[in-house]
């Protein structure tokens, strides 16, 4: 029995790092695909400025870039913030980290930026999880011995 107990812990692990992924995947298809349509919206904003400043040049007229401008400006500073985060996100999804010098996108552990040599703070992470996750381990191996001893009883 307890090979059996091994091979289906061993399965449950496969299972379970197998979940994880694709669900990093899922989620990081999801943002990217917001990100998309964010960057479609600040395009359009775009086309939008250059019209405006197209018609004030054939009317032959100045353009006061602050008051005429100022809310489609607004728009594309809020849209990039959000573009930032989903970025953020991703390189969260993939344990990464973004160099605090050059900006390049680096290993989360990392001490050094392999692309300008700068020294990476290094963020530690809380033990937290792993710890919940070794007492649901050990909580499931508790309960299977049970479950075996009622099929004996039966």
């Amino acid at each position: 029995m307890e090979f059996f107990d091994k091979l289906g812990k061993k399965a449950s692990e496969a299972y379970k790092v197998t979940a994880d992924k694709t669900g990093k995947i899922a989620k990081e298809a999801k943002l990217k695909l917001k990100m998309n349509d964010l960057k479609s919206q600040i395009n359009d904003i775009y086309k939008d400025i250059g019209k405006k400043v197209y018609e004030k040049h054939v009317r032959e007229e100045n353009i006061d870039i602050k008051s005429e401008l100022e809310e489609e400006c607004t728009q594309i500073d809020v849209l990039s913030g959000e573009i930032e985060n989903i970025l953020e996100e991703c390189r969260e999804l993939n344990d990464k980290k973004q160099c605090q010098n050059c900006h390049a996108e680096i290993e989360k552990n990392s001490n050094f930026c392999p692309e300008c040599g700068e020294k990476q703070e290094v963020v530690e992470e809380p033990q937290i999880e792993e710890a919940k996750t070794e007492e649901v381990v050990e909580e499931v191996a508790e309960e299977q011995p049970e479950v075996e001893e009622n099929k004996e009883e039966e």
